[in-house]
């Protein structure tokens, strides 16, 4: 069963660095989804392993086996593009029988894998139709049974829900990992959406400018990311600029612009600059009450009705802009532009960074 290594992989486009110095290991049966903003070589990376692209300097491994030199045929593995590159003039399951037929398999082997994965993929009864009579979805699930039916236990997926409808995505996504899950495959999955990547991958790989910015499971990178790239590029969240005023080692009392707020951190001295950052669902929003000092008063800027959630953008007094979500139920309270509200950040939830040297708009650009 197949596990993936990189060591140190560079490939150049001219002055354009799209990997620079790559190191990656992934798991026999782990799915793995590479996260990251446009341009930044994640479709690269797995051209390099797929052998579609070659890389100018490092080490691809698969399965402990040096494929530098190896025919992308050679390589026993399963691709799936954005694109579904459907033959236009063959019915389902003569798609789905494409590359056993090419690689010479008995008949009876073609009947017998084909209707295997028909069956698998929950479309046989589409069986004898052409790529234009199948909706989107439809098709992409016929791409995966076509790249399923050659025996490859390697999948690399580029963009392969990109091309459609949210509803379909979300619903692909979860037959994706139901598939690597029972067959056991390993599989690698580019993506630029952060919600299918927390959702279906046992790792995160977040991808900048041809680097690797780091790697961890779902829940980690987004609760307790390392770097503050990922903490802005993963979901939303506020980056508040900060000095720290007290510490005891464990946790520090901070001042965001004239008013002090304790939180966790580790490592931080006195009078150092950090930047403070909380995801807008660890703080709670209540009417002001006029009262108390231990609360932040604030004015709804923007309020935006988001399904399970509501968006709030609040003007604090004399302080920072906030973003701030409010799960969506009976008892939610639901504010509007100009309503006065109490603000309270959760300790807890807050995590300290140090002070980019290079500042917090360069260190968090997606270019």
């Amino acid at each position: 069963m197949p596990s993936v290594e990189l060591a140190d992989v560079s490939k150049r486009y001219g002055n354009i660095a799209a990997l620079g110095g790559v190191s990656l290991h992934v798991e026999d049966k782990e799915y793995v989804c590479v996260l990251g903003p446009s341009g930044c070589g994640k479709s690269t990376l797995i051209k390099c392993i797929a052998g579609i692209i070659q890389p100018e300097s490092g080490q691809i491994l698969i399965d402990g086996e040096s494929v530098q030199r190896m025919h992308i045929e050679d390589r026993k593995i399963g691709y799936v593009f954005q694109e579904i590159a459907l033959f236009p003039h063959m019915a389902v399951k003569d798609n789905v029988s494409y590359g056993l037929v090419v690689r010479g398999a008995p008949p009876e082997q073609i009947t017998k894998v084909t209707n295997e994965i028909l069956d698998l993929m929950n479309i046989r009864q589409r069986s004898r139709s052409f790529p234009s009579e199948l909706s989107g979805g439809a098709q992409q699930k016929v791409a995966l049974g076509r790249a399923i039916a050659t025996g490859s236990h390697l999948f690399l997926l580029d963009e392969p829900l990109g091309a459609l409808d949210a509803l379909v995505r979300s619903e692909l996504r979860y037959e994706l990992k139901r598939l690597a899950l029972d067959l056991g495959l390993t599989v690698i999955h580019v993506t630029h959406d952060q919600e299918e990547a927390l959702a279906i991958a046992d790792r995160v790989v977040v991808m900048r400018q041809g680097k690797v910015i780091e790697i961890g499971k779902p829940a980690d990178v987004y609760l307790s990311p390392k770097s503050l790239f990922t903490q802005n590029f993963v979901g939303e969240s506020n980056l508040l600029d900060a000095k720290v005023v007290e510490t005891d080692g464990v946790t520090c009392m901070v001042d965001i612009e004239g008013r002090m707020v304790k939180g966790q951190c580790t490592g931080k001295t006195v009078g150092q600059r950090v930047v403070v950052a909380v995801r807008p669902e660890f703080i709670i929003l209540t009417p002001s009450s006029h009262a108390g000092d231990s609360k932040w008063k604030g004015r709804i800027n923007q309020a935006t009705f988001l399904g399970s959630i509501n968006r709030y953008v609040v003007q604090t007094e004399d302080g920072p802009d906030l973003l701030i979500h409010v799960p969506t139920s009976a008892e939610t309270q639901v504010f509007s532009p100009g309503d006065q509200v109490d603000i309270s950040l959760q300790p807890e939830h807050m995590l300290l960074y140090e002070y980019p040297t290079d500042g917090l708009e360069t260190e968090i650009a997606l270019e």
